[in-house]
């Protein structure tokens, strides 16, 4: 088989095992609450179901790093990504609330390998490619997920239990995986098993200020986000009164945004670089956050459906930026989990920094925090680019020019 049709059958498997991560991701987002119906949880016991499945994730997110810069990325994902997406089935059995909470730490270690596991091997691509090809990569994951909720409902409407599609999708997702992630290449220098050769380069290269420098990015990225998944709807009902059937739309503008322009967004940084996509992301997600803050004084929803259109193209190009440069400066599977930590840290973080601060001014106040971590990501993320690019040049490793268009 041919270096070039070897690439394409990697991009494309990679691809289908970005979708189907998601899939099982939104399927148990859409499956809560039934879940929460069929055990009588409530809120409180839910969230701290939601708590374990982020804590545990985190936890799990540094050791896939540790065993994927022994054994590649490649491997790790051949031996664990289907077994991660059959976990969904833990939580769709569960008969009661402990067995519940057990079963919930199960699918965090399947949540923390898998994002590692895929995000990695993304970075390693990339440098294969020798091209931006990373964000298109979580386009297809919000599409995966954005097709479980379309699926779920569709069960249910058809009579289906929320059990049983629970159980369908994790294992159609099992099989997937297992296909999709059959074609995926070993890194250059090592062979397929992964049992000779070193990465391109240590950890230790990129130094532990960039790194933190990283995760702070990576975790700023993540509450600007956080600020629209969890309170843009409320904040169309509780600030702007909206009517109960547009208050939802507000969240859904900002995530048809994020996903479209995920999906375009290589082109972008190819043309742009990484500091000045960063530059223009944080800029764009800031001015966004601004007219919504700015709609509940004048301009109401369309105002504010604006900022969230806005602040979705931003948000969108941030993290793949940041996994794009860790692969650019030589990083290993577990800087790549540093980022994927980033992103879990956040999404605990966000909700509560938002919700402590609103609750003692108004959710106005508390939507301050995201705007104002997008204004850092604008000046600090290309500081941190020029830095990174400064301390550890390394180029990627080209295709052949005949496969810049695979």
């Amino acid at each position: 088989m041919s270096d070039q049709l070897a690439l394409r059958r990697a991009r494309l498997g990679l691809h289908g095992a970005f979708a189907t991560s998601g899939l099982v991701m939104g399927a148990w987002a859409a499956s809560l609450p039934g879940v929460d119906a069929r055990l009588d949880l409530g809120e409180a016991r839910l969230g701290t179901v939601l708590l374990l499945i982020q804590l545990v994730g985190l936890a799990s997110m540094a050791l896939a790093g540790r065993i994927a810069d022994r054994i590649t990325s490649r491997r790790l994902l051949l031996w664990t990504g289907p077994a991660t997406q059959l976990v969904l089935i833990a939580p769709a059995l569960a008969p009661n609330y402990a067995t519940l909470l057990a079963a919930a730490a199960l699918y965090g270690v399947g949540v923390g390998f898998i994002e590692v596991g895929i995000n990695a091997h993304s970075v390693e691509l990339e440098q294969r490619f020798g091209r931006p090809i990373i964000s298109a990569f979580h386009g297809l994951w919000s599409l995966g997920s954005a097709a479980a909720g379309a699926l779920t409902s569709l069960g249910l409407v058809l009579g289906l239990g929320n059990q049983a599609i629970l159980i369908a999708v994790a294992l159609a997702a099992t099989a997937l995986m297992a296909a999709t992630t059959r074609p995926l290449l070993p890194p250059p220098g090592r062979d397929a098993g992964g049992s000779s050769g070193a990465p391109a380069a240590p950890a230790a290269k990129i130094g532990a200020v960039l790194l933190g420098a990283l995760f702070l990015l990576g975790l700023g990225g993540h509450l600007v986000e956080s600020g629209a998944i969890d309170w843009a709807n409320l904040h169309a009902a509780n600030v702007l009164h909206a009517d109960d059937a547009l208050a939802p739309l507000s969240y859904t503008v900002f995530a048809v945004a994020m996903t479209v322009f995920r999906l375009l967004g290589d082109p972008v940084r190819a043309r742009l670089g990484p500091g000045r996509t960063l530059l223009w992301a944080g800029a764009l997600a800031a001015a966004g956050y601004a007219m919504v803050l700015a709609s509940g004084a004048a301009g109401g929803l369309p105002l504010a459906w604006t900022g969230w259109t806005l602040a979705g193209t931003g948000i969108a190009v941030m993290v793949p930026v940041l996994f794009s440069a860790i692969g650019q400066a030589g990083g290993t599977p577990s800087n790549v989990a540093l980022i994927s930590m980033s992103g879990s840290a956040g999404l605990l973080v966000g909700p509560a920094a938002i919700g402590f601060l609103s609750e003692g001014t108004s959710l106005t106040v508390g939507l301050l925090v995201p705007a104002a971590l997008a204004a850092f990501i604008a000046v600090g993320g290309p500081a941190t680019m020029r830095r990174l690019a400064r301390r550890t040049p390394h180029p990627a490793q080209v295709a052949p020019p005949t496969g810049a268009h695979v």
